[in-house]
């Protein structure tokens, strides 16, 4: 045990630092060392948590390093990641189609321009009456409108009107004009086809007054070459009347009996005898001159009167390729002057004309499958290529009351939409569309190719080409390991082609073939083993 002697320096020690203790007593100094001893022991046990948290810690993350997930495990034993990019060999039908924008129109658009034919000081030509609304059905011979007093119809045809149709001519556009009259109830006669002769004269003034109107007249002369030829006529049967008559009389008197009875005849060289000769042939001469004369004249009767009658004016009629037609709009009414378009017609089934270019002219031809897409009414349509411009045209647009390109009542082809100029292409419905389409902007997919039936198809760049000449695509499995295979390419389309494996090559539905690198991994980590006896090079 300590002596007397420590315990008293302890106690010493202690009130050095304690400061209170240096006067204390006895028992004083003994409580002062029991807190210190309980201090000490608190600091102990701090420092033993301490540690064993630490030792905890330690702990988890050893065991962290040692136990690991079944995913995680899974993962660390697959293969390193492809320094490739791959796809999938499918087993389908491949199409290559080309898809443009088209416009839904009638296979007949006329814009009408109408005209009026005026003499010197006639007034301006102006619209008198407007004989449809927009949207109404039009049937052959309706008339549309009226200008300056004269009407404008439709008949059905498919030749433009370049020219009026006065008696005499011949021709396809007079043959049209028969066949529409003859249709119309109103026969030719006996004329003969392509030829305006009597029959068609009569038909035609026939048709007018159905209409309410009477015929414009070929020859504005009010007739006066008609009376003047059959004036002519007369003066000439009265001449060649006048001439028979003294040619008759001319003869009696070189027949007259001799003077007296038993008075001789004259002889061969008399006077009297050469005289009536000469009168009688000198009255021959007059006749025939005057019937050559009344043959003249009754030819050109005949010519004044074929010349004479109904004419068909180029401003006064629309030819349509079919009825009933629509007129899809009415620029005009009454009191406005003429100029430019008044109304617009569409004849026939409905049709969609695109615009191809340049590089998708040589993929489209007439027959294959298109499929119309309406966005606006989501209308699918079966279709096909009807015919494809061998030129480009430049893109038009038609603009408010646009002329016709020189009138005369008779309009053009509505043009096509705006935009890039291209070869125009005409796709035909299998089944008719809905009217309500007219006008519509809607989308075209052609079908351009296809492969007969399923086929094994890659994306484009799985594709490769040797220096020898052959083509090859690169198959790669689960470890990386690659393969080459010979292929012989067919159909492509969408950026995918068809391919076919040659000689012992073996390619199925669902292979993983080699397309580009991979530029998510380093470089050179992970980088795929090639199968041994695989060719180097030939990339994609």
């Amino acid at each position: 045990m300590p002596s007397r002697r420590a315990r008293s320096a302890a106690v010493k020690e202690t009130d050095s630092r304690t400061g209170d203790l240096a006067t204390a007593g006895p028992v004083e100094a003994v409580e002062g060392a029991g807190v210190s001893a309980g201090m000490s022991r608190r600091r102990a046990w701090v420092g033993v948590v301490a540690a064993g948290a630490v030792l905890l810690s330690g702990a988890g993350v050893a065991a962290s390093q040692v136990i690991k997930s079944p995913a995680q495990t899974a993962a660390e034993a697959g293969p390193p990641p492809l320094d490739v990019l791959v796809a999938r060999v499918e087993k389908r039908v491949l199409r290559d189609t080309v898809i443009v924008r088209g416009t839904v129109t009638s296979a007949q658009s006329v814009q009408v321009t109408p005209t009026a034919a005026g003499g010197e000081g006639a007034a301006a030509p102006v619209v008198t009456k407007v004989a449809v609304r927009q949207g109404d059905a039009v049937d052959a011979g309706r008339m549309l409108l009226e200008v300056s007093g004269r009407p404008v119809f439709a008949l059905p045809g498919a030749l433009p009107v370049y020219r009026d149709l006065k008696p005499g001519a011949t021709g396809d556009d007079v043959k049209q004009l028969q066949k529409a009259l003859s249709g119309l109830g109103h026969g030719t006669g006996s004329d003969r086809t392509g030829t305006f002769g009597a029959g068609t004269k009569a038909a035609l003034s026939s048709f007018y007054r159905s209409i309410g109107y009477d015929p414009l007249p070929a020859v504005a002369d009010r007739g006066e070459a008609v009376r003047a030829a059959e004036d002519a006529v007369t003066s000439g049967e009265r001449a060649l009347e006048d001439a028979r008559s003294a040619a008759t009389a001319t003869a009696a008197a070189g027949t007259a009996a001799p003077a007296g009875p038993g008075a001789a005849p004259p002889g061969p060289g008399a006077k009297g005898s050469g005289t009536a000769r000469g009168s009688g042939q000198d009255a021959a001469r007059t006749v025939n001159r005057a019937a050559e004369d009344l043959r003249k004249s009754r030819e050109r009767l005949a010519e004044a009167r074929a010349a004479a009658g109904p004419m068909l004016p180029a401003g006064e009629v629309v030819f349509l390729e079919s009825f009933p037609a629509r007129a899809d709009s009415v620029a005009v009414r009454p009191g406005s002057p003429v100029s430019g378009v008044a109304l617009s017609l569409s004849a026939g089934a409905l049709v969609v004309r695109g615009q191809l270019q340049d590089h998708q002219r040589g993929l489209v031809r007439p027959g294959q499958k298109v499929e119309i897409l309406s966005e606006v009414s989501g209308l699918t349509a079966a279709a096909e290529v009807l015919s494809v411009a061998d030129a480009p045209q430049p893109a038009q647009r038609a603009a408010p009351n646009a002329g016709s390109g020189g009138g005369q009542g008779q309009g053009q082809q509505a043009p096509a939409p705006g935009g890039p100029a291209g070869y125009e292409m005409l796709v035909r419905p299998l089944a008719p569309l809905d009217t309500k389409l007219v006008g519509q902007d809607v989308r075209l997919t052609v079908e351009a190719a296809a492969t007969d039936g399923d086929a094994l198809v890659v994306p484009v760049s799985a594709v490769s080409a040797g220096a020898d000449g052959r083509t090859t695509v690169t198959v790669v499995d689960g470890t990386g390991i690659q393969r080459r295979v010979e292929v012989r390419p067919g159909t492509t389309g969408d950026g995918y082609v068809e391919v076919r494996p040659t000689g012992d090559g073996i390619l199925t539905d669902g292979d993983a073939v080699v397309t580009g690198v991979n530029p998510g991994t380093a470089k050179g980590a992970g980088k795929a083993t090639r199968a041994p006896g695989a060719k180097g090079g030939g990339g994609s």
